[in-house]
């Protein structure tokens, strides 16, 4: 507790109002080993500018039951409705998800869990696709190479910040080579748009963010979301915390995070890492570091 910054500690945060059990280790942390629905229901609605999770696969990681495709559909709109409540009009919520996988057939949950963000009136943004070259090689269907975000928001008035996450562009010293605007740069000078292909390292036993969750999101895809989705001290909310990689993002940036997991061992680790970035001494992958440098050791992906 010593290297954690003073007001980090003695202030209380606001949503959850005077409830006894209210967490009060770091102010903007809010998390807690408690199953979502009961960790959302007491946050005042609308109190959310950004929602962002990965729920489990329905695919029978240690972290989770299997059951029939149905029952998982229904289990997903409760969660989402209750995210929905929680989230301000000009907030957005964003689904990270992969197949679910049934006797060698895929089912995309994107495309399964779609109508029930449009039941609630919800609106697609982008259908955000997540590259990475690691994972298990499959021997009768081409191996799983990509996952989907999908950003929906509330209405046409959200927020939505592209300088922060621009990215270099392609040909930086470009100009014009005719027309009113001869000889002046043809690019933003910032950066480009970063598009709706995101190229990070999934954490495998190599990536320096690896803890034992089996399927952890890295910090550097929830930042590009973070920044770009939220504005500072906004409150970000993931109810499907797992080891906390979203609550780093967002108090790694000057947000509350809010977050849970009904494994306590889960929740510790969030904890720990939480006082590690507290500390100075927690790694993460930066953003802007390329994926693959033949240069280093390990293409520089640690």
């Amino acid at each position: 507790m010593s290297s954690l910054p003073k007001r980090n500690v003695e202030q209380a945060p606001s949503l959850f109002g005077n409830l006894s059990v209210m967490p009060t280790r770091d102010i903007e942390a809010i998390i807690r080993c408690q199953d979502n629905l009961a960790f959302m229901r007491p946050l005042p609605a609308e109190s959310m500018q950004l929602i962002v999770t990965s729920p489990p696969y329905n695919i029978g990681k240690s972290y989770e039951l299997r059951s029939p495709l149905e029952e998982y559909v229904k289990s997903q709109a409760q969660v989402i409705s209750e995210c929905v409540r929680l989230l301000a009009p000009g907030g957005s919520l964003c689904w990270q998800v992969g197949n679910h996988v049934d006797k060698g057939e895929v089912f995309p949950l994107d495309i399964v869990l779609y109508p029930l963000f449009r039941e609630h009136g919800l609106q697609l943004r982008n259908r955000i696709i997540w590259h990475f070259e690691h994972g298990l090689h499959c021997s009768k269907r081409l191996s799983g190479r990509h996952e989907t975000v999908l950003w929906f928001t509330k209405s046409d008035n959200y927020t939505f910040h592209l300088d922060p996450i621009r990215v270099p562009s392609k040909y930086p010293g470009k100009k014009h080579f005719k027309g009113p605007k001869i000889g002046q740069l043809s690019c933003n000078p910032s950066g480009k748009n970063p598009g709706d292909v995101w190229i990070f390292p999934n954490v495998k036993s190599n990536h320096v963010e690896k803890t034992i969750h089996p399927c952890q999101f890295p910090v550097e895809l929830v930042e590009r979301l973070v920044l770009a989705l939220s504005d500072p001290g906004s409150a970000v909310l993931d109810p499907y915390m797992g080891v906390g990689s979203s609550v780093i993002a967002a108090i790694k940036h000057g947000r509350v995070g809010y977050g849970c997991d009904v494994d306590q061992k889960y929740v510790d680790t969030a904890w720990d890492r939480i006082f590690q970035f507290r500390a100075g001494v927690l790694r993460t992958r930066p953003m802007d570091r390329p994926v693959y440098d033949p240069s280093k050791p390990h293409g520089g992906q640690r």
